[in-house]
């Protein structure tokens, strides 16, 4: 009877733990979903002003710097390399060591990124010259992406405060304020765009000062609720700190690790620069694949690290075996239908939402090419995120760093060897084959490591989520084919056929879940339940 008891109890609470992790994902999804309608908006006004044009590919080449350097020492490694520490000492000890850590790692990466910014400002036409190969027979457009560089670098101390104050509310289950921050980065950089660019004698100018404006008010937005716990950190120049020696020393290696996809853009970057239109074709491309990654693969990674990093410091392998499994079947139940109507409706979604001012045909069909090369790594981005939040719980970073060095030799390769036939578009597929090369080496060292993670389930789930695909692969095929596309000017039309297809989509896919009585589903709509019945009562 104990045995029943202590069963159902596990059960229980492994279901608890799903659910939180599902409904913090959520939080984070809808607060992402935010941000990225706003960034869709952001890039439609600047296709609409800037085109593909050589200052739009200064731009692009300049913003990859700093963003680059965000993935490295802020959203990347900062945060899976805190998390799991900060995790352990709220677990284990007192709220004054715990804010003592968090002073302390502030004020040392405070001086660490003010210093690199110093270094990136100075040394900004040399970073340049080495990243834009393609821009040297150009000195004009060389000496625009080198001040635009100079400019945005000091965005680079604000949002790593920023990574850091989100790794501090996520780990106190905080997810609301984090999420919501970027969703300023995006109006401060439209309001330049709209205001303050049309004053200055180069209008892209305004741009790069809206990212410096917007990565200054994501930091600013979270200070309240690191106050509200008693976190607002303070001045502890403490670079001796055990905790903060131990996060320096889990940073060292996932500088690489988590990173890959970031490296393997900005490789494409470099290379793209050849090609004339090469980095915004390839920027809009990702942009939209980071469109269904960040809102699910992103949010459900930064929603499961906590529970696997509570999980690894109790030493629970068995519940941390399956939140995994858990975050794999859900990640697969998101990212495979996006990534299928993203590859059947890349062109009418490109030519909708940027086929207007100085974005030309010719654009839509380079730019759509590009999504289609990414889309087909699509479940390997997502994947990569939840299996790499599992090693980093367990506070190995090296193994994803060692992966991370081999897919970044593998995207070299790949790169070289596809942008002759395929142009900027080869670049795209290569990041994704090496997502896939990436993502298979770290599915076999982590089941290894763990003795398995249910591929069982994992592998029933991706069955139903394939057969639930087919009204997808219909509805799309269906409005991509129609004649709509091919007027001119008839944008209401194409709008509401757009989103006949996504409407059609989705409901067919939940559809043949509910036939399937899929556990996915069960999970996302228990939780919808649960919040009604709180509104309702409320």
């Amino acid at each position: 009877m104990s045995d029943l008891t202590t069963s159902t109890g596990s059960s229980l609470t492994r279901q608890d733990e799903n659910h939180s992790v599902v409904k913090a994902a959520g939080v984070i999804g809808v607060a992402t979903f935010s941000s990225r309608i706003l960034g869709f908006v952001r890039d439609m006004v600047l296709a609409r002003l800037f085109g593909a044009t050589p200052a739009a590919d200064a731009f692009f080449v300049a913003y990859r710097i700093p963003n680059l350097l965000r993935e490295l020492f802020a959203e990347g490694s900062m945060s899976s390399a805190f998390i799991p520490v900060f995790t352990e000492y709220q677990t284990l000890k007192s709220k004054q060591d715990v804010w003592e850590l968090a002073s302390a790692v502030f004020t040392t990466l405070l001086t660490i990124v003010t210093g690199i910014t110093l270094l990136g400002i100075f040394g900004s036409a040399g970073i340049v010259w080495l990243l834009a190969p393609g821009f040297h027979d150009d000195p004009v457009k060389l000496g625009m992406t080198a001040l635009l560089t100079r400019i945005m670098f000091p965005y680079l101390i604000f949002i790593s405060l920023a990574a850091l104050a989100m790794g501090i509310l996520n780990s106190m289950r905080a997810f609301a304020a984090p999420a919501f921050s970027p969703v300023f980065f995006n109006i401060f950089i439209i309001g330049c765009a709209f205001f303050l660019s049309p004053n200055l004698p180069e209008p892209i100018l305004g741009v790069a000062i809206g990212v410096v404006a917007g990565g200054a008010a994501q930091f600013a937005m979270q200070l309240p609720g690191l106050k509200l716990r008693g976190m607002l950190f303070g001045f502890r120049f403490q670079p001796s700190h055990p905790g903060v020696k131990r996060i320096g020393l889990l940073m060292v290696p996932s500088l690489l690790g988590l990173s890959v996809t970031q490296i393997n853009v900005t490789v494409s970057t470099i290379l793209g620069s050849f090609f004339a239109g090469g980095p915004t074709y390839l920027f809009y491309g990702m942009r939209l694949i980071q469109f269904p990654l960040g809102i699910f693969g992103v949010a459900l990674a930064t929603a499961i690290l906590p529970t696997l990093s509570a999980q690894a410091a109790r030493g629970a392998l068995d519940e941390l075996r399956m939140t995994l499994g858990f975050g794999l079947r859900m990640i697969l139940f998101i990212i495979l239908p996006a990534m299928l109507g993203l590859i059947l409706l890349r062109t009418p979604i490109v030519h909708l939402f940027f086929e207007h001012g100085t974005f030309t045909a010719h654009d839509t069909a380079e730019t759509a090419l590009a999504v289609l090369c990414y889309s087909v790594g699509l479940w390997a981005f997502g994947g990569v995120r939840i299996i790499v939040a599992a090693f980093y719980s367990l506070q190995d970073t090296k193994t994803p760093a060692i992966s991370a060095a081999v897919a970044v030799a593998a995207n070299i390769l790949f790169s070289l060897v596809l942008m002759s036939p395929l142009g900027a578009a080869g670049l795209a597929l290569a990041t994704a084959l090496a997502a896939m090369v990436n993502g298979g080496i770290l599915v076999a060292v982590l089941n290894r490591r763990l003795g398995g993670v249910e591929w069982g389930t994992v592998g029933r789930s991706s069955l139903r989520v394939l057969v639930a695909c087919v009204p997808i692969v219909i509805a799309c095929w269906w409005v991509a084919g129609a004649q709509v596309w091919t007027h001119p000017a008839d944008w209401i039309a194409k709008s509401v056929m757009l989103f006949v297809a996504i409407g059609l989509s989705v409901s067919g896919y939940l559809g043949v879940h509910a036939l399937l009585r899929s556990e996915e589903l069960d999970v996302v709509w228990g939780m919808v339940r649960r919040k009604l019945g709180r509104a309702a009562r409320g």
